[in-house]
């Protein structure tokens, strides 16, 4: 399958590291022009320098402005009045005692998480329903459907984000832009290494070390190994492309197996 996206503008949020970067990448060597996002100006401009060399002849457009704010939003609507593929990757993840999370926090993780997605879909849906073409992608998480104990706030979150990609195909239908989210199972992003070495034999090498740690704290999981940051690209990179057309309100899953379901 040969993927094209040349003339295509992208906007991954949340890209100047681990899955977010991973998902420019793929976009880029797709022939997107991609907007790397995050909220310290330098950062982002490394990031997407990194990215332009990673990607020779990519068009890399650093856009540094925090999409968790609605001042941050219109900075970016400034500096890309159109995309044509959203990718909602920004979250935050953390575990806490589920009976001492305060209101903050709960508010927090409903903000970053769900509601910056829902202000940039509200900015570009409509210019893309005007053109008859769009993408809009949530990465969502394992955790969406097997909550887990000692994250219930983010499992909420990414719930709900579940909720508002499957509402806004609706809201799509017949205009020509799909809207999905796709569902993350446990993947290797920076610091994990030491997480996994935390809780196995830190004299293993690093393939069998996370075996290991699949097999005895995440046994669900059929791929018994951690998921690469590129895999959940290639998925995201699928979608955004025309021969994903028919594939719109879904909630696709890049989990290994993780969820012990059929579906979705």
């Amino acid at each position: 399958m040969r993927i094209d996206l040349t003339g295509r503008t992208a906007l991954v949020t949340g890209s100047t590291q681990g899955i977010g970067a991973a998902i420019a990448t793929g976009l880029a060597e797709a022939g997107a022009r991609v907007a790397v996002n995050g909220r310290d100006a330098g950062r982002t401009e490394e990031s997407a320098a990194a990215l332009a060399k990673r990607v020779p002849g990519a068009d890399v457009v650093p856009v540094a402005a925090d999409v968790t704010t609605e001042e941050g939003a219109a900075r970016v609507l400034d500096a890309l009045p159109r995309v044509d593929i959203l990718v909602n990757n920004l979250g935050i993840f953390g575990s806490a005692d589920p009976l001492e999370i305060t209101d903050e926090e709960w508010r927090r993780y409903f903000d970053v998480n769900v509601l910056a997605a829902v202000r940039l879909i509200r900015t570009y849906l409509p210019g893309m329903t005007e053109r008859g073409w769009g993408r809009v992608q949530n990465i969502a998480s394992d955790s969406a459907v097997v909550i887990p104990a000692e994250m219930i706030h983010y499992g909420m979150s990414k719930t709900a984000l579940l909720a508002v990609g499957r509402g806004f195909a609706k809201q799509a239908a017949g205009t020509g832009v799909t809207v999905n989210s796709v569902i993350a199972g446990p993947t290797h992003t920076g610091g994990v290494e030491d997480f996994v070495y935390g809780l196995v034999d830190r004299d293993l090498p690093w393939d069998e070390a996370q075996r290991v740690f699949m097999r005895e704290h995440r046994p669900q999981s059929l791929l018994q190994r951690l998921i690469e940051p590129e895999e959940i690209a290639h998925m995201v990179v699928y979608l955004s492309s025309d021969q994903a057309s028919a594939t719109t309100g879904g909630a696709l899953r890049v989990d290994g197996g993780y969820v012990d379901s059929i579906l979705p």
